[in-house]
C-alpha cells in the first residue's frame, strides 16, 4: 500500500516548499495561435484538433510550472466539450503532470448516489490496484448535496485507493451564498456542511494529522474561510478563487497552520493565461513567471511553508 493521499500531499508541499496549485482551464480559443494554427493544420476535425491543441498546451504548461506547483488541477467541462478526444486530452494532462512529479486533483465536482456514484469513483479514481494510480487523479471535488449516501463511494475508493477528496464546503463564485450562508438550526449552511466533512473524513487522517477528506473554500470570502478553519482544524482546504476572481495570497493566510500546511491555493487563469493576448510570443515565459509570483506570495502569507 501506498501512503495516504493527506500523507502524499503533505511531502509534495514540503519538498516543493509550496502550496500553489495551477488549474488546467485550456479554452481553445485563448490559447496560443502557434499551438492551434499547428493542430487545425492536422486534423480536419474541429474536436481533434481543439484536442490536440489542448495536449499540447497542458504539456508545455504542466512543464513551466512544475517547479513552483505542487500540484495541476485539470477541469474535465474544458475538456468534455470535445467529447472523446477531449477526454483523451484530459487523460494526458494527467500522465504529463505524473510524470513531472506533481500529484493531480481532478476537478469533476461529480455527485450521485448508490451505483452511479460508485460508477464516478471508479472511472475517475480507479477501479483496480493503486498501480494504476498515474492513469488516474490523485484526489478528485465532490459535491456533497445528496449527503452521507451520495459521498459513501467516493470514500470507500478514498480508502481503498489512497486516493482523496475535496468536498464544496464554502465556494468561491460570486452567488455561493445565496444556498450555503442560509440559516439553518442557528448555523450558515455551508458549517453544517463543514461538520460533515470532518466526520466523513476522521477515520481516514494520515500521519500528517490531516485527513485524505478536504474541503473546497474559496478565497472570495476570507470572513468564512477563517471561521471554516476553527471549524474544520485538521482538514485540507483546496482554496479556489485567488487571481483572476479577486482573491488575494494574504486572503488566504488563516488557512495554514504553524506549520505550514492545511492548505493548497489554486490560481487557474491567472497563470495558464498570464501572457494576455493568444499572439503573445514568451508566452511560456509568463505562465512561468506568473506560477513563481503565486509560489513567492504564498511562502509570505504563510511564511513557514518555505522552512
Amino acid at each position: 500500500m501506498s501512503l495516504p493521499f493527506a500523507d502524499r500531499l503533505a511531502s509534495a508541499v514540503r519538498s516543493k516548499h509550496s502550496a500553489l496549485v495551477v488549474g488546467l482551464d485550456p479554452q481553445f480559443a485563448k490559447l496560443p495561435v502557434e499551438i492551434r494554427e499547428r493542430a487545425t493544420a492536422h486534423h480536419a476535425d474541429q474536436r481533434e484538433a481543439a484536442a490536440a491543441a489542448i495536449k499540447e498546451f497542458d504539456a508545455a504548461v504542466i512543464e513551466e510550472v512544475a517547479p513552483f506547483a505542487a500540484a495541476v488541477k485539470p477541469q474535465i467541462a474544458y475538456y468534455e466539450r470535445w467529447g472523446p478526444p477531449g477526454l483523451a486530452a484530459y487523460e494526458h494532462a494527467i500522465e504529463k503532470a505524473h510524470a513531472a512529479g506533481l500529484l493531480v486533483i481532478g476537478d469533476i465536482k461529480r455527485g450521485d448516489i448508490g451505483p452511479t456514484a460508485e460508477a464516478y469513483a471508479s472511472a475517475h479514481l480507479g477501479s483496480g490496484t493503486t498501480a494504476e494510480r498515474d492513469q488516474f487523479a490523485d484526489a478528485i471535488t465532490v459535491n456533497p448535496y445528496f449527503g452521507t449516501d451520495g459521498l459513501q463511494p467516493f470514500l470507500n475508493a478514498v480508502r481503498e485507493k489512497d486516493a482523496g477528496l475535496f468536498v464544496l464546503v464554502r465556494t468561491s463564485n460570486a452567488s455561493a451564498g445565496e444556498l450555503q450562508d442560509l440559516q439553518a438550526l442557528g448555523q450558515p449552511v455551508h458549517e453544517h456542511v463543514a461538520a460533515r466533512v470532518v466526520a466523513w473524513g476522521h477515520e481516514l487522517t494520515g500521519s500528517c494529522g490531516y485527513s485524505s477528506v478536504g474541503a473546497v473554500v474559496g478565497a472570495t470570502a476570507p470572513r468564512e474561510l477563517a471561521r471554516l478553519r476553527e471549524c474544520m482544524p485538521r482538514t485540507w482546504f483546496l482554496i479556489p478563487g485567488v487571481g483572476a476572481q479577486g482573491g488575494t495570497a494574504a486572503d488566504v493566510a488563516p488557512a495554514f497552520d504553524s506549520d505550514g500546511l492545511g492548505a493548497l491555493v489554486n490560481s487557474s487563469r491567472g497563470i495558464i493565461f498570464a501572457y494576455g493576448s493568444p499572439a503573445a510570443s514568451e508566452w511560456r515565459r509568463s505562465i512561468r513567471e506568473a506560477a513563481r509570483r503565486l509560489r513567492d506570495e504564498l511562502r509570505t502569507a504563510a511564511p513557514q511553508a518555505a522552512s
